[in-house]
């Protein structure tokens, strides 16, 4: 059993998207606050200073979430990628027996009957 768990821990790069994508979403959320105290800087006569730190929350906002897109796709295509699955798979001659649906058009499809079918409990 602590095999298990110490398989199921998330490595670093893990923790590296992690942490960017709750960066990410601290930005995104930041971005209403940051409408507001650009509206109240604007009222105050500092329109400039507000237009501003609204363009800024929005560029970081947008920044952050699509450094947190780039880096879980790379880390899925990693994990993907790697021996982390454990797919095995198959080489064309273990597809020697394999039966079509019925109605193809392929002229080598083995048809079995129900008598040939082996039955897995």
């Amino acid at each position: 059993m602590t095999g298990w768990y110490a398989e199921r821990t998330p490595d670093r790069s893990a923790k590296a998207v992690i942490a960017v994508t709750l960066l990410a979403l601290l930005l995104v959320a930041a971005v209403p606050v940051a409408l507001l105290a650009g509206v109240v800087m604007m009222m105050l006569g500092y329109v400039v200073g507000g237009l501003a730190l609204f363009g800024g929350s929005v560029l970081a906002a947008g920044i952050a979430v699509a450094l947190a897109g780039m880096s879980g796709m790379r880390h899925l295509r990693k994990l993907l990628s790697g021996d982390s699955f454990r797919i095995v798979q198959l080489d064309g001659s273990q597809y020697t027996n394999v039966a079509e649906p019925a109605g193809s058009d392929y002229a080598n499809v083995i048809q079995l009957d129900r008598s040939e079918y082996t039955e897995v409990r």
